[in-house]
C-alpha cells in the first residue's frame, strides 16, 4: 500500500511533466503555437478510447494504467505531428503551384494531405493492436499489471487515429 501511495505521488508529478515536455518538444519542432495547440487540444480526445476500455474492463486507475496513458499520449502526439507535417507539406505544395485561390482550394489541399496518411496510420494501428493483444489475453505471472498498461493503448488505438484523420485536418483548416 505504501509503495502504491509513493507511486501515485510520483505520477502526479510525472504526468504533467510529461505533458509539459511534449508541449516543449512540439513547440521546438513547429515554432508555431497554433500547431502545438491543435495537437494539445486533440490529446484528451485521443485518450477517450483508453478511458472507455479501462472503464469497460473495470480496471481501477493505477500506476500501470497511468503508464499506459502516458504511452498513449506519446503515440497520439506522434500521430498529430505527422498529420500536421503532411498537411503543411500539401498546403505549401499547392501554394507553390498557385493552386490555392479560395477556401475550396485550401480544403482540397488539406484533404490531399490527410489522405496520404490513411494507409500508414492504419498499418501503425494494426501493428500496435496486434502487438498488445497477446498481452491483454495472457494469464501468466504479472499479466494483471501488463494488461493494465496495454488496455489504455488498445482503447486509444480506436479513437486516436480517427481523431488525427478527421479532427486535426478540420482544426488545421480553421
Amino acid at each position: 500500500y505504501e509503495y502504491m501511495e509513493r507511486a501515485k505521488a510520483k505520477l502526479i508529478i510525472v504526468i504533467p511533466l510529461t505533458l509539459a515536455l511534449i508541449i516543449l518538444l512540439l513547440y521546438l519542432h513547429f515554432r508555431n503555437f497554433m500547431e502545438v495547440a491543435i495537437i494539445v487540444i486533440s490529446l484528451p480526445f485521443a485518450l477517450i478510447g483508453g478511458f472507455w476500455l479501462v472503464y469497460l474492463l473495470d480496471y481501477q486507475l493505477s500506476v500501470a494504467v497511468g503508464v499506459g496513458f502516458i504511452a498513449l499520449a506519446g503515440v497520439a502526439a506522434e500521430f498529430g505531428v505527422i498529420m500536421l507535417l503532411y498537411l503543411d507539406q500539401a498546403v505549401k505544395q499547392h501554394q507553390a503551384e498557385g493552386r490555392i485561390n479560395s477556401w475550396i482550394d485550401l480544403k482540397a489541399a488539406i484533404i490531399e494531405g490527410a489522405v496520404l496518411r490513411v494507409r500508414p496510420k492504419m498499418m501503425t494501428v494494426a501493428v500496435i493492436i496486434a502487438g498488445l493483444l497477446p498481452i491483454m489475453l495472457s494469464h501468466g505471472t504479472g499479466s494483471e499489471v501488463m494488461q493494465r498498461i496495454a488496455a489504455p493503448m488498445i482503447g486509444g488505438m480506436v479513437t486516436a487515429p480517427l481523431l488525427s484523420l478527421l479532427v486535426i485536418p478540420a482544426l488545421y483548416a480553421l
